[in-house]
């Protein structure tokens, strides 16, 4: 498999692990792909309209939306997807859709994932970080 063909599944498989109806993930699969030492990042906007973000490592990713996830079905589907990779680092920009039903005609809510990836030695792929930001007034989620 070649190294867009191999990024493109570690990103399928970000998006399968986290999307699903209500209940628990499979937080084993989170470690499949994503670096131990990852961190993933939640941008926001708090009430000043100024910007905020959540840093968490694996753990707290996991603590922080298993609560949500065992009460609220979340299906977040990949709209659009573009690859850059420079020698051993690669970049994702993936635009997604959030949905409590896949077949819902109108989305909760649109955004970027801006995911950062590191070839090993082995020639696997992983995840070292992943930032993402929701859509907003004044702000649209849009790639190319």
């Amino acid at each position: 498999m070649d190294d867009h063909s191999t990024i493109g599944h570690v990103v399928d498989e970000m998006y399968a692990m986290i999307s699903g109806p209500a209940g628990p993930r499979d937080w084993a699969r989170q470690k499949k792909i994503f670096h131990p030492q990852a961190r993933q990042i939640r941008m926001t906007i708090d009430e000043h309209g100024a910007p905020k973000s959540k840093i968490m490592g694996l753990t707290e990713y996991e603590q922080d939306v298993a609560p949500i996830f065992e009460k609220l079905a979340f299906f977040e589907l990949e709209k659009k997807r573009r690859i850059d990779i420079m020698g051993n680092m690669a970049h994702v920009w993936s635009l997604y859709e959030a949905r409590r039903d896949p077949a819902d005609p109108i989305p909760e809510r649109r955004g970027i994932n801006s995911i950062q990836l590191m070839k090993e030695s082995d020639g696997s792929w992983w995840i070292i970080s992943m930032i993402w930001d929701n859509e907003r007034e004044g702000v649209v989620a849009a790639l190319f």
